[in-house]
């Protein structure tokens, strides 16, 4: 059985003066996985997410989060919603500890208990009474992240959380975040420019460009699903091959075409059984950022 989306935009459009920032962005996102999205710069990522967080109205359309409307219902839609929007902001006075009872004041059933099981969760139980002020900036970030999933919320949303990170810091997130997916079954929304880490932390990407909807796909194989991909077959007279494979296309001395994994063994029998030398076989990966480049025209990520 489907589940219902955690997250439903249905037409969705942001008008400033007569300029569309976003378009008629209608997007379904499923719970439990982690959600990317992607845009050159002005696409209208930042507008869509601030939309999604009532720091921004909606001109048109709707965002429902958990069966509840942002624009009719916003009180019981952004309950369901913990944000980082840009930096995490913390009083830098306090210790890590001290602000997350702060912010636990502020919803109703955060006990000590769930503070405590936050910390470690984010990593963060051997710093956490220092002042946030000597906290590195993926510590804050790490500070943030749990700020934000104190009270369980049902949806993270994190706009360009690896900003500013070293390498170490944007690995450690990057677990955290497929960690909370798994055992606590949070959906995260995030967007960034880094297409690279894009592709190893999501499960799914949209792409956006010119606020309109351009592209949304799946990075992970679902259990069951018989997935075509691009094969390449080396062979000693590409041209010719092509010309028996209709679908093929000639890349150098190999041809290429898209096969389910299945039929791989029936295609190098044929070719083989047909007088070809086969050479070797090898999938022919596309990077997300070969994928964003193709569906954008090679407009820059940002």
């Amino acid at each position: 059985m489907q589940q219902e989306p955690v997250v439903r935009l249905q037409g969705v459009s942001k008008i400033i003066s007569s300029r569309s920032l976003v378009s008629d962005l209608t997007l379904d996102i499923s719970p439990g996985q982690v959600f990317g999205f992607l845009g050159p710069n002005g696409a209208g990522k930042t507008t869509t997410i601030r939309m999604m967080v009532g720091l921004m109205s909606i001109s048109q359309g709707d965002i429902i989060i958990s069966g509840h409307s942002v624009k009719n219902e916003f009180e019981q839609a952004i309950a369901q919603v913990g944000a980082i929007v840009e930096n995490p902001e913390m009083y830098k006075f306090l210790t890590g500890y001290q602000n997350l009872v702060h912010f636990a004041r502020m919803s109703p059933g955060i006990t000590k208990e769930r503070i405590a099981e936050t910390i470690e969760r984010v990593g963060l139980t051997a710093r956490i009474h220092d002042k946030v002020k000597t906290y590195s900036l993926g510590m804050r970030q790490r500070l943030g992240v749990a700020q934000a999933i104190l009270h369980k919320p049902k949806l993270l949303v994190l706009d360009e959380p690896t900003n500013g990170l070293d390498p170490q810091g944007i690995r450690e997130l990057r677990d955290y975040l497929r960690q909370l997916c798994q055992e606590e079954g949070i959906t995260v929304f995030v967007s960034s420019h880094l297409l690279s880490e894009m592709e190893l932390m999501c499960d799914t990407v949209a792409i956006i460009q010119n606020g309109k909807l351009i592209d949304v796909r799946n990075l992970r194989a679902e259990a069951g699903v018989d997935v075509l991909t691009e094969v390449a077959f080396e062979v000693n007279d590409a041209p010719r091959a092509a010309e028996l494979i209709s679908e093929a296309t000639v890349q150098g001395n190999a041809i290429v075409i898209r096969l389910s994994r299945e039929q791989i063994p029936d295609l190098n029998a044929r070719l083989v059984r047909e007088g070809f030398q086969v050479y070797g076989i090898r999938n022919v990966t596309h990077t997300l950022e070969d994928q964003f480049l193709q569906v954008t025209g090679g407009g820059s990520i940002g």
